[in-house]
């Protein structure tokens, strides 16, 4: 009888050793399952941020990579990583374009575009018009346009389109008077009356801003201006209106390479820019220097 209850609780005492040990391993189980579940979710997120597509954009300091930096948020939500690199001149950011480096800028208005296309034999295409920046004429030496005396000079961009924008706003303000039919091709020899003989110094677009203290006045594309710290309500002494012909004519634009224009990525870039939320910052952050193009 007692062999026979000895072996009872041994049975029993190895039977309990059994079930506990199952159930360890079954807990044991259960954790690396968790663990290895919680592991692949975090790898998936992880993968997913990366899984972004990446959008490669030249651009201006100011205002266009600022205007960038902030569209950045909105299209992350989108699914897109935006690459802002800064170009100070308005040459490189079409020819990283042309050669594929880049997906797109922002920094130039169509009539440049066109006549860089015209030029260098670029094939580059308008995906979208985000703003446009009032030309202006601003105070070097000289505070007033009614000051404006015999020899004085007025130092202007250089490049085609722009060259001809200043004369324009010169010819606006009864400075010069171009020959008929002088429009946005207009150069300096197209210039025919000059009652005060004044000195045109023409200059790469980015080193106006820089002979302000050398020339009477000075005229300024809109992102120079706003580097030099000119306000154009404040400061400008005449500038283009924003219910002008200017105002359509020279609108800045995302720039693509010919047949990326319908790209996903171009079309959710250009949505966010003319988005309210780009043209409340716009509105709100550059004091009428730069204005959303409806």
């Amino acid at each position: 009888m007692k062999k026979r209850l000895l072996s009872l609780l041994t049975a029993g005492v190895l039977t309990a050793a059994v079930l506990t040990g199952c159930g360890a391993k079954e807990e044991a189980a259960t954790e690396a399952a968790t663990q290895a579940e919680q592991e692949t979710e975090a790898e998936a997120t992880e993968e997913a941020k990366t899984e972004n597509e990446v959008i490669k954009i030249a651009a201006s300091p100011t205002p266009h990579a600022e205007i960038l930096n902030e569209a950045k948020k909105l299209l992350a939500d989108k699914g897109y990583d935006l690459e802002i690199t800064e170009f100070e001149d308005y040459v490189q950011p079409n020819e990283v374009v042309e050669a594929g480096e880049y997906d797109a800028n922002y920094f130039q208005h169509i009539p440049y575009l066109d006549s860089f296309n015209e030029e260098k034999g670029t094939h580059l295409v308008n995906a979208g018009g985000i703003h446009y920046e009032p030309f202006g004429i601003y105070p070097g030496t000289k505070t007033s346009l009614d000051d404006i005396a015999d020899g004085d000079s007025i130092a202007v961009p250089n490049d085609t389109t722009n060259e001809a924008r200043a004369l324009l706003l010169l010819q606006d303000n009864g400075i010069i008077k171009l020959k008929d039919g002088a429009g946005l091709t207009a150069t300096v020899t197209d210039i025919e009356e000059n009652p005060h003989n004044i000195e045109i110094v023409e200059l790469e677009a980015a080193q106006v801003a820089r002979v302000v203290s050398e020339n009477a006045f000075v005229v300024l594309n809109g992102n120079y201006a706003l580097e030099a710290g000119f306000s154009v309500g404040k400061d400008a002494l005449a500038y283009e209106k924003n219910d002008s012909e200017a105002a359509k004519t020279y609108v800045n634009v995302i720039a693509v390479k010919e047949g990326n224009e319908n790209n996903e990525g171009i079309k959710a870039l250009v949505e966010v820019l003319k988005s309210d939320e780009i043209k409340n910052f716009i509105t709100s952050t550059y004091d009428g220097a730069v204005v959303p193009f409806e």
